[in-house]
């Protein structure tokens, strides 16, 4: 077996939020009189809550203190929690769900690698809280991606190398923190045209053919 675990990215792989993530920052932008679209919404893909604050504030004519931006930070968190609320079991598609319990009945180790501070809560929503070996999030690294870090960390708490695991994305910088760190990538969804991935998926389940 070439690969003794797998790292999936949670947002865009294991189950989709983007739209939630869209929904609660336009919210904001909005109230703030900052133009912001869909085209705009996919620089925020893959980097941490505050990095995407930034960029939406690029747009501002209006430079706001650390203190007023933590709080805008903070609204759209409660704004996107309030979305995730209305997830359930629904929201795992039959294949991810088939997929998963197959490597786990092949004995790989799997893991979370995601900069969200929500994929627990993800996790519990969509029936998956103790599935998982590992979840490593945006609550326990200081980089997000494309910094590697949460991709090392999620290794680490499953004791693999990096050579040793699969990470599965589907955000650009998702893909260079995964190459950056030594891990093979398999990328799908916005990711999947991107040179860097050593396979390029169609959907979840092609996953099979790899590992």
């Amino acid at each position: 077996m070439k690969y003794k675990g797998i790292i999936f990215d949670l947002d865009g792989v294991i189950c989709s939020t983007d739209e939630y993530h869209y929904q609660a920052w336009k919210a904001l932008a909005d109230r703030l009189g900052i133009p912001f679209d869909r085209e705009r919404n996919n620089l925020l893909r893959g980097v941490s809550r505050m990095e995407s604050l930034n960029i939406i504030l690029e747009k501002s004519e209006i430079a706001y203190t650390e203190e007023e931006k933590l709080a805008f930070a903070e609204e759209k968190n409660n704004t996107y929690r309030q979305l995730l609320a209305r997830m359930s079991t629904a929201d795992l598609s039959e294949e991810v769900e088939n997929a998963l319990h197959h490597f786990k009945r092949k004995g790989l180790k799997l893991a979370i690698g995601s900069s969200s501070k929500n994929a627990p809560y993800i996790l519990e929503k969509i029936g998956l809280a103790d599935f998982f070996q590992a979840v490593a999030d945006g609550n326990g690294i200081t980089h997000s991606k494309p910094h590697p870090e949460v991709f090392l960390l999620a290794a680490d708490m499953i004791s693999l190398a990096p050579k040793d695991c699969l990470v599965v994305e589907d955000a650009h910088a998702g893909v260079e923190a995964a190459v950056a760190g030594g891990f093979d990538c398999a990328a799908m969804g916005d990711a999947k045209s991107s040179p860097e991935a050593k396979y390029h998926l169609e959907s979840f389940g092609d996953l099979l053919d790899i590992v």
